[in-house]
C-alpha cells in the first residue's frame, strides 16, 4: 500500500471543489437547524432550484450566466416563502415534512416527460458554464505539492468556492453576533419565551428560512458549474443527510462547524475509499471478502460508524459547545429537556439572546 497516494487522494477530497460546495450548502443548513432550530429535511430542494436556475437560463434560453445565478437565487427565495408561510406557525415537524416532500416533488417533476423540453428530463442539461471557465485567470498546468495536485480548472472552482464559503462564514459570524442573530438563538432555545418578550417569532423564522435557502441555492449553482451538468436524480434526499452529517461532525450552531465538517467528511470518505482499494490491490484484503465494486458502499459504512461514535462521546460535534447545543434537545417549537437553571438565570439568558 502506498500511504502517500492514500493521503493525496484524501487531501484532494478534503480541499477540492466538492468539499467547498458542500461546505457552502451546509452554512445555509446551519442557519436553519443550528441557529434557529428549524428541521429542514429537504435542503437539497434549494440546491436543485439554484442549479436549474443557471442551467435552464443559459442552456435553454441562451441567457448570460450571471442572470441564471440570479434566477436560481430568486427561485430559492420563493421556494422558501412557499414552504415557510403555511408551516412555520405550526410544530417543527410540519416544516420537516414539507421540505422533504418539496425536494422529492421537484425531483420527480423535473424528471417527468412533460418537463423535458425545459429541464432535459432524466438526461438533464449539459455544457452551460463555458462563460465561467472562459474568465479563468489560472494558467494551464498542475498546481499543488507532490502527488497532491489540482488542474487549473479545479483551482479556479476552488478559489471561487472557498471564497464563497469564507464570505458566507464571515456574514454568518456578523449576523449571529447581531441582535437579529441573538433572537434566532433564543428561538432555538425557547420560542415561547421569545414571543412573550414581544418578538415576532414567525417573521424571524421566515427570514432564517429564506436566508439559509439562498445560501443553499448558491451551493447548488456552484455544483452545477463545477460539473457542467445537472440531472434531477443528482439532487436526491441523500444529499441533505450528507449535509446533516458534516454539520453534526463539525458542530451545529457554530460558524466554522460546517466548514470543518465538510473538510473532515470528504477527507475521511476519500481516505477510506483509497485505502480500501489499495488494500485490495496489494492483496491485504481478498477480493472474495470485499470486491472493488463494494468499496463505495463500505466507505460510507465506515464513516457512518465514526459518526455514531462521535455522537456517543461528543454529541455537540467537534467545535460545538455542550452547554449551548445538544442535538437531543429538540428543534424550535419542540419542548426541550429542562436544564435546572435558577429562574433569574433563565430569564436573564433569554433577554440577553433576544437583544433586550
Amino acid at each position: 500500500m502506498d500511504l502517500m497516494v492514500i493521503l493525496s487522494d484524501a487531501g484532494r477530497g478534503a480541499l477540492g471543489p466538492v468539499a467547498a460546495i458542500y461546505a457552502l450548502a451546509a452554512v445555509g443548513l446551519n442557519i436553519h437547524f443550528g441557529y434557529t432550530g428549524l428541521l429542514n429535511f429537504g435542503h437539497v430542494a434549494f440546491m436543485l432550484v439554484g442549479a436549474y436556475g443557471v442551467a435552464v437560463t443559459v442552456a435553454v434560453y441562451d441567457g448570460p450566466l450571471w442572470l441564471g445565478a440570479l434566477v436560481g437565487l430568486i427561485g430559492a427565495g420563493l421556494l422558501a416563502l412557499l414552504l415557510g408561510l403555511p408551516t412555520l406557525r405550526l410544530r417543527a415537524d410540519y416544516l420537516a415534512i414539507a421540505t422533504i416532500a418539496a425536494g422529492e416533488v421537484l425531483r420527480i417533476v423535473f424528471n417527468a416527460g412533460f418537463a423535458q423540453p425545459v429541464t432535459g428530463g432524466v438526461y438533464g442539461l449539459q455544457q452551460f458554464a463555458g462563460a465561467f471557465y472562459a474568465v479563468n485567470p489560472i494558467p494551464s498546468g498542475s498546481y499543488g505539492l507532490g502527488p497532491l495536485s489540482f488542474t487549473q480548472r479545479d483551482v479556479w472552482v476552488m478559489l471561487v468556492g472557498w471564497g464563497a464559503v469564507a464570505l458566507a462564514a464571515l456574514g454568518l459570524f456578523l449576523l449571529v453576533h447581531s441582535p437579529w442573530g441573538r433572537v434566532l438563538r433564543a428561538i432555538r432555545e425557547d420560542e415561547e419565551a421569545v414571543r412573550s418578550l414581544g418578538k415576532n417569532v414567525y417573521g424571524y423564522k421566515i427570514q432564517s428560512l429564506v436566508l439559509g435557502g439562498l445560501i443553499g441555492a448558491a451551493g447548488g449553482i456552484l455544483l452545477a458549474v463545477d460539473a457542467q451538468s445537472v440531472t434531477p436524480n443528482t439532487f436526491n434526499p441523500v444529499v441533505t443527510f450528507y449535509l446533516y452529517t458534516l454539520l453534526i461532525l463539525g458542530g451545529a450552531g457554530t460558524v466554522l462547524g460546517p466548514v470543518l465538517g465538510s473538510v473532515l467528511f470528504w477527507f475521511l470518505l476519500s481516505f477510506a475509499d483509497s485505502a480500501l482499494r489499495q488494500a485490495i490491490g496489494a492483496g491485504y484484503v481478498s477480493p472474495q471478502v470485499i470486491e472493488p465494486a463494494d468499496v463505495g458502499a463500505l466507505r460510507f459504512a465506515l464513516v457512518g460508524l465514526g459518526l455514531v461514535l462521535l455522537l456517543v462521546f461528543r454529541p455537540e460535534g467537534i467545535l460545538g459547545n455542550r452547554a449551548e447545543m445538544r442535538l437531543e434537545a429538540g428543534a424550535a417549537g419542540t419542548p426541550r429537556r429542562p436544564r435546572r437553571r435558577p429562574p433569574n438565570q433563565v430569564s436573564g439568558r433569554i433577554k440577553e439572546e433576544a437583544g433586550q
